[in-house]
């Protein structure tokens, strides 16, 4: 799909130039890569703590049930 996107030269250098990216193409695909990354993790931790914990749980019991 052909897009026309008005990037930042010098960042999109810099990011060629980290990544080891020969072209522009891969630097932008890693790059938005990298975000959705980071944004799913970013949910993960919205959760971190909002968890019942069971401390009485026996979990090495729960295994021999079958």
């Amino acid at each position: 799909m052909a897009t026309n996107l008005a990037l930042d030269e010098k960042l999109l250098e810099e990011v060629k130039r980290l990544g080891g990216h020969r072209t522009k193409r891969a630097a932008v695909n890693e790059a938005l890569q990298e975000y959705v990354t980071r944004r799913k993790q970013k949910k993960i931790l919205e959760v971190f703590g909002t968890l019942e914990w069971d401390s009485n749980y026996d979990y090495k019991g729960a295994r021999k049930r079958k």
